[in-house]
This record gives C-alpha cells, structure tokens and sequence, in this order.
C-alpha cells in the first residue's frame, strides 16, 4: 500500500479555521452549522456561527472564501466494504461511483451486504473507526452516516479542497477539508455522559450540565489536544442553550481543525493523520 506521507515539507499558511456539524437533508429545523475560528499562542477564539437549511447554500458559502475545516461526516467507506460489493479501490474513482449512485441503491447494497453477514459483526469497519468510536461509515441508519457521505463529499470536492491522506499531499492549498468527528473529544471530557437530544422531552437538566462541563473543560484546554478555547459570554450562554448540541459539535470539530492546521502549518500534509492510513477508508483527524 502506497504511504500518504511522501510529499514536499515546508511551511503552510493559515486559514480560517472551520468546524461543521452536518446533516444530510438540512431543514429549519435541523440545519447545517458552521464554527469559525482562528488561533494563536494555543488560544482558539470562535468568532461566529453559520446555519445553512440547504446543502446548496452551504456549498455555495464554502465555495465563497478559503478555508482550513474539519467537518463531522465521514469521508470513505470500509475497504472491505468496497471490495466485496466490486466497487473502484481508488478512493476518488470510488467516491465519483458513490455519488453516481442513488440514496436506495447505497441502501439495498449495504443491506443485502450485511444480510449475508453473520449476527454481532453485520457492518464492515474502517481503521480509524476503533481509536474514534465512531459508527461506521456505511450505516444507513441510527445515524445515517452513509447518506452523510453521499450528500457531503460530492459538495467538498466541488470546492476543490484538498483531502489529506486521500489525495497525493500537498501544502499552501486554500481549502483543506478533513473528517472530524466531536463525539470523540466529548468522550475524553466527559466520559459516558451525554450532553445533547433532538427530541425535547430527552433535553434534561443533566444533559444541559454536561453542556456546561464540556464547555468549561474546552476553555481550560483539558483535552489531549492542549488548546484553549475563547468564548464570548454570549458565546458560552449560546453553545450551552442549545440542547441539540449542534452548534457545540461544531465548536468541537474546530478545536480539531485547529490542531490539524498546527500541524499542517508545521509542515506535515497530512495534518496529523497517521502516515499509514488506508488511502481508500481516510481517517478521522486526531484519532
């Protein structure tokens, strides 16, 4: 397997930072929200939110300005996956497949994959899923990550951002677009604890504490990844007040963006991905 790690080193520049907390079919009431930030000395600053309805005006605001973003959908799907159903190895030619594709076809195939699949081990996995907890990428369902992919992706490469790890590396791109994923930060900071619900009746006061922890825990710089956030008081009142959690995933794919961008800045095209990582699955910054 080729390494993703060959490429020039030199110094990159920065760009705002952006975290995204996605859907897949964005409405009113559940929107696409985008974090920006930008960094200095450790220090993560939010300097505004962004909710987009539409996939279409959130691919139209990506296309609108550069960016260093890590955003919470996945990236590639399991290579074994992708081996048994015969699709392309290459992950581009596998992703120009992907999306070619109908929401029903990814769901027959999927299905009538794990239905020949013995029960406790019905999905396929990616690497990166162990280290990140993460679902995997081709659950149709509970979450909808697959549809995530399919919706997402196309809109990313559309921006001709630059994928470390699955696209040979380069430096000084003006869009970088890495996998994020919160829950794996909120994990460290909180342990089993959850913090959000979209349905109103699970919006508890404990989930509105762990809101709150969460957030305080972020400012104090308490994750592995040693930067502090800086919030506003109408900034921490929002992220807190917003029982969904949607905004402060998107605060918590930020604080991962920022850490990739050190390291990209630093030299490293890859960002911080591990140099080798499966060029078809990709992997989920910071696992």
């Amino acid at each position: 397997m080729p390494s993703a790690s060959d490429g020039p080193v030199q110094a990159a520049a920065a760009l705002p930072l952006l975290g995204c907390d996605f859907s897949s079919s964005p409405s009113k009431r559940k929107t696409i929200v985008n974090a920006w930030g930008n960094l200095a000395a450790g220090v993560l600053r939010l300097d505004r939110l962004e909710r987009f309805d539409t996939l279409d005006a959130w691919a139209l605001g990506l296309r609108q300005g550069n960016w260093f973003g890590a955003f919470d959908l996945p990236f590639g799907l399991p290579r074994e996956l992708v081996r048994t159903l015969g699709w392309p190895m290459d992950w581009q030619a596998c992703m120009d497949h992907y999306a070619s594709l109908s929401r029903s076809d990814i769901r027959d195939a999927f299905a009538a994959f794990c239905n020949a699949r013995p029960v406790g081990s019905k999905f396929a996995h990616r690497a990166t899923d162990g280290p990140a907890g993460s679902s995997p990428s081709m659950k149709w369902v509970n979450p909808p990550v697959a549809f995530m992919l399919h919706a997402g992706v196309p809109l990313l490469r559309g921006t001709q951002a630059y994928f470390p790890g699955l696209q040979p590396p380069q430096l000084n791109a003006q869009r970088v677009a890495l996998e994020a994923y919160p829950g794996l930060l909120a994990r460290e900071l909180l342990g089993g604890r959850s913090y959000k619900n979209d349905a109103v009746a699970k919006q508890t006061p404990e989930r509105l504490i762990a809101r709150k922890d969460l957030i305080h825990a972020l400012e104090l710089g308490q994750t592995r990844l040693q930067l502090r956030l800086r919030l506003s008081h109408a900034q921490r009142d929002s992220l807190a007040d917003d029982a969904s959690g949607d905004t402060l995933d998107a605060v918590l794919c930020l604080v991962q963006a920022a850490w990739g961008q050190l390291r990209y800045q630093a030299g490293d095209p890859l960002c911080g991905l591990p140099p080798d990582l499966d060029l078809l699955e990709g992997w989920i910054l910071s696992a």
